[in-house]
């Protein structure tokens, strides 16, 4: 079974699906930029919220229950670690760069999304990064999005927010047809 396989045989909201989708594109961009494996980083974005519904609203399962789900799918270790990681409720410190991919890239994707929602035509491919700036400056817009997370681009990579913004953009441009 595939990582996409089991992403849809445990969630079966299509947001939930499409916003797994992006940050796997994410993860891959940025796995891409740093010359890690592109294809594990993709995989840890897709199966990130892999225990969404199955953890009923309990937000300090979360991560807790995908790291079982995804010992049993056979997941490689340092993804099911970097899962654990990423839910902040539950204090751990990304220390990998695949957990501190995860990490940022979550976040990344509800501004990204929600920029795109914005957009006349709702398409990806008319999103650019001088708007998604202005929107990430602008706290009401996307409210719930952990902006703090999304600078430690610069502290965990040296990317610039307006670098990370443009690969996050350009990573979802690459992959259509999934989001």
């Amino acid at each position: 079974m595939t990582a996409v396989e089991f992403l849809k045989e445990n969630l079966k909201n299509e947001n939930l699906i499409k916003h797994s989708f992006v940050v796997g594109a994410i993860m891959e961009g940025l796995a891409d930029r740093l010359g890690e494996d592109k294809e594990k980083w993709k995989e840890c974005g897709i199966l990130h919220d892999i225990d969404y519904e199955k953890i009923n609203g309990d937000f300090f399962q979360h991560g807790l229950v995908a790291e079982k789900m995804l010992k049993d799918f056979g997941a490689k270790e340092d993804i099911i670690k970097a899962v654990k990681v990423h839910n902040r409720r539950l204090g751990f410190n990304p220390e990998t760069n695949i957990e501190k991919a995860i990490c940022i890239a979550d976040s990344l994707s509800g501004l990204l999304a929600a920029s795109v929602l914005v957009l006349p035509s709702k398409n990806v491919a008319d999103l650019k990064t001088k708007s998604v700036l202005k929107k990430f400056k602008e706290k009401s817009f996307a409210s719930g999005v952990n902006r703090e997370a999304i600078l430690q681009c610069k502290e965990f990579f040296g990317l610039e927010i307006e670098d990370f913004i443009s690969l996050g953009i350009l990573s979802m441009q690459k992959n259509p047809g999934e989001l």
